[in-house]
């Protein structure tokens, strides 16, 4: 039963890459310049939804204090926020 489930997972990656597979470099420039600035957007909402989720924490005033544990945590943030946009747009 696994093994069919990881056949037919394997099935659908092969069916959409095929799907975004380019044959011209002008075209693989394109749909990496869109994934790109696509990639650029969800960072910044992520980064915009946390900001309104935490609004008694003034970002800017913090790290303009030398607050290390913000940076730190804004670091982290970023990451995190970009792990996950690679894996909902590369698969």
């Amino acid at each position: 039963m696994e093994l069919e489930t990881r056949n037919s997972e394997l099935e659908t990656m092969i069916l959409f890459a095929d799907a975004w597979t380019t044959n011209s470099f002008e075209m693989s420039l394109l749909a990496a310049t869109a994934f790109g600035l696509l990639g650029i957007a969800l960072l910044a909402l992520g980064f915009k939804i946390f900001e309104w989720i935490t609004p008694k924490l003034n970002i800017e005033e913090e790290l303009t204090k030398g607050n290390t544990a913000v940076g730190i945590m804004v670091g982290a943030l970023l990451i995190g926020i970009s792990l996950i946009v690679v894996r909902a747009i590369g698969g």
